[in-house]
């Protein structure tokens, strides 16, 4: 078993065992995404936990549903959506729903750059991004592509590299997730998606 995998189980396992005290200081016992993603779900760089704050309600909603089906977060090197399955896995309908609605009364705050690239390089990039996720990064509902602008980068990243290698994208329900992956790999390599991240980080909601 690699280290990460271990550190992921463990955070499994943490995060499993406080959510009963995240529960006593919220209404449901469902609600225990704090734990993670932070007060307000601004994101925890610590854990790739990404900011919730601003998602999109129907994405929120699809990523929980597919976590828990298993269409996403079981590829063996999906360390961080190895670690949240657990956390989608016990919900039902009903609490998604709850969640969703939740998550949407939050704040909406961008989060602050992390990363650094060439942002002109990264600007031809996204170009192909565009067509989906909207000129500033906005999200198209239409297309089913959420906002990009303002999503943690380091997330962002991390994403886009999953799904380059494979490790995002390949299981045949997940429709989205693949047209994703097919986008990613024009990216070409590890330089690509940090500038086309670096253009994203100059883009406003």
């Amino acid at each position: 078993m690699s280290s990460r995998l271990m550190v992921a189980l463990g955070l499994c396992l943490l995060f499993g065992s406080t959510a009963h005290a995240a529960a006593e200081r919220e209404p449901y016992n469902d609600r225990y995404c704090t734990t993670c993603h932070g007060s307000e779900g601004g994101g925890n760089e610590g854990i790739q936990a990404p900011r919730l704050a601003g998602m999109e309600a129907a994405y929120l909603r699809r990523q929980l549903e597919n976590f828990r089906a298993g269409i996403r977060g079981t590829h063996p090197q999906d360390i961080e959506g190895i670690a949240m399955r657990p956390m989608a896995v016990k919900l039902t309908d009903a609490s998604i729903d709850d969640i969703v609605v939740w998550v949407g009364g939050w704040p909406y705050v961008p989060a602050a750059p992390t990363i650094s690239g060439d942002v002109a390089a990264g600007q031809r990039l996204y170009s192909n991004c565009a067509s989906c996720h909207g000129e500033n990064a906005e999200g198209l509902p239409s297309f089913n592509a959420p906002a990009l602008a303002g999503q943690n980068d380091w997330y962002l990243v991390t994403q886009l590299r999953d799904f380059m290698a494979g490790y995002r994208g390949t299981h045949p329900q997940d429709i989205f997730g693949a047209q994703m992956r097919t986008m990613a790999t024009t990216l070409g390599d590890d330089s690509g998606i940090m500038n086309v991240v670096s253009y994203i980080n100059t883009l406003g909601r």
